[in-house]
């Protein structure tokens, strides 16, 4: 057989071959009815195959390489410049779409055609694959020449949008992802040559919006301008710029609509923060917030004029409550105290549905609704301090009888109402004193209605203010609850010994001397019965605890009499003073005050306060002569035979002892020792310390419990 070789293809007639082929993919690309014939798409992509595949010196990839980057070229000056340079704005962009469209496509057909030096030549010359050099000469040509124009016509038409206008957001997507396609994926172009000049135009554009809005609407209407503007932008990026632009774009808006007239919008006189606070505009707040929430200096602005606006509330009510006070008058809803913390709790439950629903809990917020509670809560109402009303209202929902009857939903929810205000007063420790005082009387006296709720009010407290804050009142809780046991141990020991038993009924409450607030104790002469009873239980406890101290507080007791007066027998309840006193006409029908004293021994101003109470007030068990409504050490007493009531069982009251006095001084004693204790902490800890550091961390650590006086400390 003989050996065929194959014809050389001389590079004059295979460049003429890809030439004609190269003319007739121009024609195909701008659109003409054209195509090629199975025969010249194998027949071209052949010529350049064997071109590049025949044996030095006829391989002609090099010169094939450089044929493909001229047609490129070619095709660019010679059509798609020329045809751009004719266009302007819109027209402009739609026929850059157009053009990069074409080229692209132009590209693609030539790869086709060259892919063998594609693919095994640039490797091996270390040149730009082809793609690249497509790329390349669109970008050098075509967009350095015209990327200018095209920005400005891009720019414009996004502020005919901006004013209200309709455009093509496609083709504009089309145009703005040329600047990421001119980098390969890269930002450079797309931040450099548009998203720069779109930028700055977007801040002049607004900065023209906003100094207009300012002077000519309210400013809820601003607000409603700005959020439709923000959404407005953010449509934009999602539909034709890229995502990197929204942050600065929202971010150059944002500056000169919202940063720049901050104090001047949210100080608008008749619309601004303060208004809309005042008219409860929850809708507008709460889009001011949103608007403002990112931004310090304004988010700080809204949170002061919140606290501000609190505060002026609060200090309303305080005035509201002294007016009710001086007035002598009681509202609706109880004494003015009362009234007062209802307020208070109503205030407070308003504006944190305001932090929680328009400030989106946020912490800011918080802190000044708790800095605005304690401008109004650390003042005098009406000559009380809030600490004191707090422990008046918990007595008042606590105690058995109280102002109202309310759910165990209810108490909870006032309780840790209470509890809250509470944390927003500086004198803590005379909140602690004034309830431990009123706990004292419910706990002895069985006027508490609810043991559980004594124990919630007691644990909530312990979780704001700390277990050393409620250790005497759980402690006091805790002494009553041992007060069945106690009595169930007694009464069997009395069965045990018959020769100790009273013979009357007695119950004793013992109580922890540390836990309790500190009562005034005397020597008084019992009577026999009591008498007897007392050294019972002495015996008892001594027994049963050998180096525990019993210390009797009379003042405290409780006694049932049977009253046998004429009309008929009455069932008294007293303290043990009255008692002890009325037991005296058991002897005698008439005593003058100086031998009740003696056989009593009691002091002057307890002894006045319990002959008044039976012989000057509502019931009148003695006759007192000469009759009036004060005792004297001059006056006589009789039993009054004649008494009666429509009730078969009365208690008579004594008149209560105001010792609030003496309350407020034991809490400045503890005050002291509780400062000398704080230093002496302070300098174990540390050693050594300037005076002026000690001062600042003993008022630091203090600061929970008090407001310590810098006088004190020193």
């Amino acid at each position: 057989m003989e050996e065929t070789e194959e014809k050389t293809i001389e590079l004059e007639e295979g460049m003429e071959c890809v030439q004609k082929g190269l003319n007739k993919l121009k024609i195909i690309i701008e659109g003409e009815p054209e195509s090629f014939t199975s025969d010249e798409y194998v027949m071209l992509y052949t010529t350049i195959y064997n071109m590049c595949t025949q044996k030095a010196p006829h391989d002609y990839s090099q010169q094939l390489y450089h044929k493909y980057k001229e047609a490129v070229e070619d095709y660019i000056l010679t059509i798609v410049l020329p045809s751009l340079n004719k266009k302007h704005d819109e027209f402009l962009l739609k026929e850059l779409e157009k053009r990069w469209a074409s080229h692209k496509l132009m590209v693609k057909w030539l790869l086709k055609f060259f892919r063998y030096l594609d693919k095994f030549f640039i490797k091996r010359a270390e040149v730009p694959a082809l793609n690249e050099v497509g790329l390349s000469c669109f970008r050098d040509l075509v967009y350095h020449d015209v990327k200018n124009r095209v920005t400005d016509a891009v720019i414009a038409l996004i502020d005919q949008e901006r004013e209200g206008e309709k455009i093509d957001r496609v083709l504009l997507k089309s145009v703005i992802n040329l600047y990421i396609d001119m980098g390969k994926g890269r930002m450079d172009y797309y931040v450099n040559d548009f998203e720069e000049a779109m930028l700055r135009d977007s801040a002049c554009h607004y900065s023209r919006k906003a100094s207009t809005w300012i002077v000519e609407d309210s400013c809820p209407e601003y607000m409603l301008k700005a959020e439709e503007c923000l959404q407005k932008e953010k449509d934009r990026v999602s539909h034709y710029l890229h995502s990197s632009t929204e942050t600065k774009l929202l971010e150059k808006m944002q500056n000169q609509v919202l940063i720049t007239y901050t104090n001047q919008l949210l100080e608008k006189e008749d619309s601004g923060c303060r208004a809309l606070l005042k008219d409860e505009k929850v809708e507008d707040l709460t889009r001011m917030y949103s608007l403002f929430h990112k931004f310090p200096k304004g988010i700080e602005l809204v949170a002061e004029i919140f606290k501000q606006h609190v505060a002026a509330e609060g200090m309303v009510v305080v005035q509201q409550a002294a007016d009710v006070a001086n007035n002598k008058t009681e509202s609706s809803g109880g004494s003015h105290e009362q009234d007062f913390v209802k307020k208070a709790f109503e205030l407070h439950d308003k504006y944190m549905v305001y932090v929680k629903g328009c400030f989106a809990d946020n912490s800011i917020f918080h802190k000044a609704l708790k800095e605005a509670f304690e401008v109004f809560c650390n003042k005098s109402v009406a000559g009380s301090s809030t600490a004191e009303l707090l422990a008046s209202y918990c007595d008042n929902t606590l105690k058995k009888g109280g102002s109202e009857q309310l759910s165990d939903k209810v108490i909870e929810d006032t309780l840790e109402k209470v509890v809250k205000l509470v944390t927003y007063i500086s004198d803590k420790d005379v909140f602690a004193e004034f309830y431990r005082k009123k706990l004292s009387r419910r706990l002895l006296f069985d006027r508490s209605a609810n043991e559980e709720h004594e124990r919630l009010i007691l644990s909530k407290l312990k979780q704001q203010c700390g277990g050393q804050f409620t250790s005497k009142m759980e402690g006091m809780v805790t002494d009553l609850s041992l007060v069945k046991d106690n009595q169930t141990h007694f009464q069997e020991y009395i069965s045990n010994n018959p020769a100790t038993n009273p013979g009357i009924d007695m119950t004793v409450t013992v109580l922890t001397t540390g836990f309790w607030p500190s009562y005034k104790s005397c020597d008084l002469s019992l009577p026999v019965e009591m008498a007897k009873g007392v050294e019972s239980f002495k015996e008892f406890y001594q027994k049963k605890t050998k180096h525990r101290k019993l210390t009797w507080i009379f003042s405290l007791g409780q006694c049932n009499l049977n009253g046998k007066f004429e009309q008929k027998t009455i069932e008294l309840i007293l303290g043990t003073y009255q008692a002890a006193a009325l037991l005296l006409f058991n002897a005698s029908d008439k005593w003058s005050y100086a031998d009740i004293k003696t056989e009593l021994n009691l002091a002057d101003d307890d002894l006045v306060r319990v002959l008044a109470s039976v012989s000057c007030a509502k019931y009148k068990i003695l006759n007192k002569e000469p009759s009036g409504r004060t005792v004297s050490s001059t006056d006589h007493f009789e039993f009054n035979s004649q008494f009666t009531d429509k009730m078969r069982r009365i208690r008579v009251p004594l008149p209560p002892v105001d010792d609030r006095k003496k309350m407020v001084e034991e809490v400045g004693k503890d005050r002291r020792y509780a400062i000398d204790a704080c230093l002496v902490r302070i300098m174990k800890a540390k050693k050594v310390l300037t005076h002026q550091q000690l001062i600042l961390k003993c008022v630091e650590q203090l600061s929970k419990m008090f407001k310590p006086d810098v006088k004190a400390i020193k």
